[in-house]
């Protein structure tokens, strides 16, 4: 699958973790995503979907890590922005979450979608919801676009 550049009308619409990584040139291997066994079920330059179990991701109270929910939606917002920039890196510099209802089982889906995508800034909203596709968080990202490191 390849990305999209900003002159293509037809956007690439990749469906799992593995392809979505393949195009944005990185590895899993000692991610949060791996260890937050992050799915990405949908990945274009104009949404992303992303799911996550609860299990493994809870406080000491036994509900969802707020940490959590939080890294879901940056991976959601850094995933759509790198693949909105072709041969750059898009990097979290700022993420607001605002958690609207608890979860103690089941998964989590973040829904992204662009709000900006400029050339070296882009901002993108979450919309996270439970199985019972009830809201349990909103984000915001901005993200630093820039030249990948050298070396």
């Amino acid at each position: 699958m390849t990305r999209r550049s900003e002159w293509e009308d037809d956007v690439d619409v990749l469906r799992s973790t593995e392809e979505t990584n393949e195009a944005i040139g990185g590895t899993l291997d000692g991610t949060l995503i791996a260890r937050l066994e992050i799915d990405i079920r949908e990945a274009s330059p104009e949404r992303v979907v992303a799911r996550m179990p609860v299990a493994g991701n809870l406080q000491p109270f036994g509900i969802l890590h707020g940490g959590g929910t939080a890294a879901l939606c940056e991976t959601v917002g850094s995933v759509g922005a790198s693949l909105a920039a072709p041969d750059r890196i898009a990097v979290g510099i700022e993420l607001n979450v605002n958690h609207l209802r608890a979860v103690h089982r089941g998964s989590i889906t973040a829904t992204g979608t662009p709000v900006h995508s400029g050339r070296t800034t882009a901002v993108w909203d979450m919309r996270v919801i439970d199985d019972e596709d009830r809201l349990i968080a909103v984000a915001r990202l901005t993200l630093a676009v820039r030249e990948p490191p050298k070396g």
